[in-house]
């Protein structure tokens, strides 16, 4: 399905104030990753400072491992808030999981040296030991906790976005999306399930849909906004704040929640005192206030645990 090139054009330009930036600015990972990060207009990034009064909490600085007075931290930029954007200086970066890093290193008392780089390259340099740690929205799945530990700090997931022309209102089956082009980010929990459930339309005797996928947002939204793709899936919030600063476009529903988690190197020692940090930022009123920040509170959970099962529908 496609959109009349007339109609397109009307919310095509709406939308370039939000990408102008994203597809302009661009930055490399450390090391050998390639990365391409985005960055959103600073003006609309949150910036209130809800990190810098949080205190160290002794007893949770104490699980720390001996040794641990400084960690790495692989930061995916996503170039859309609640994700992490790079703000207009071209070198601060600036997202919900920034602040809760930035707030656990508080509570630890440890020092975080951020790197950024590209989604699909974080989880697999953990193992190295090229990183200690991870943020990048990383939903908790069984299959990722095979090789990952993961200390949850919110509880985000997976949801569908479309032109408002489409004549999908949700998807609740992905049979719904037979014959359609769905974009979605690269090695993402989208495109695992996309991809693993492809066979359902052959299995109903339907064209099979075609997943189209992208390393940054901007080329998501474009591929949508000029009818390369037919629908989009990605994190929820996500969804919600950019189509509520386009015209055209629609969120269609939520599809699968998914807890959310900082990601280590299996086995990681550090876990203990992470979860013992988030759950400090929660009893304190720390937790709230990034959440109300970032528009998110509806991704609160009330504590937090390491590694747990994927969340079922």
């Amino acid at each position: 399905m496609r959109t009349p090139t007339h109609d397109r054009n009307t919310f095509i330009i709406p939308f370039a104030l939000i990408t102008a930036a994203t597809l302009l600015l661009t930055a490399c990972g450390s090391g050998t990753d390639d990365t391409v990060s985005t960055s959103a207009r600073s003006d609309q990034v949150p910036t209130a400072d809800v990190v810098s009064a949080v205190k160290k909490d002794e007893a949770a600085a104490r699980l720390l491992p001996s040794g641990a007075s400084s960690l790495t931290l692989a930061v995916s930029v996503s170039g859309q808030p609640p994700g992490t954007s790079i703000l207009d200086d071209g070198k601060t970066l600036a997202g919900q999981d920034v602040d809760f890093a930035h707030a656990v290193a508080k509570v630890l008392g440890i020092g975080l040296r951020t790197e950024q780089a590209s989604f699909e390259a974080i989880l697999p340099a953990l193992d190295s030991g090229k990183y200690d740690l991870g943020v990048g929205n990383f939903g908790v799945t069984d299959e990722r906790r095979k090789t990952i530990d993961f200390v949850t700090y919110i509880n985000d997931g997976q949801g569908f976005a479309a032109r408002k022309d489409s004549k999908l209102s949700q998807v609740t089956d992905l049979k719904q999306l037979c014959g359609l082009n769905i974009a979605t980010g690269a090695g993402t929990t989208f495109e695992a399930t996309l991809e693993d459930s492809r066979h359902l339309c052959a299995d109903a005797g339907e064209k099979a849909y075609e997943v189209q996928t992208y390393n940054e947002q901007g080329a998501i939204w474009s591929s949508l906004q000029q009818g390369r793709s037919d629908v989009v899936m990605s994190t929820i919030n996500g969804l919600r704040y950019a189509v509520a600063r386009q015209e055209g476009v629609k969120f269609l529903n939520e599809f699968h929640r998914l807890d959310v988690g900082f990601a280590f190197k299996k086995g990681t020692e550090l876990a203990p005192a992470f979860q013992a940090a988030v759950n400090r930022l929660i009893a304190d009123g720390t937790y709230d206030r990034i959440l109300k920040k970032w528009g998110t509170t509806g991704s609160a959970i009330t504590k937090s645990e390491i590694s747990p099962p994927e969340l079922k529908d």
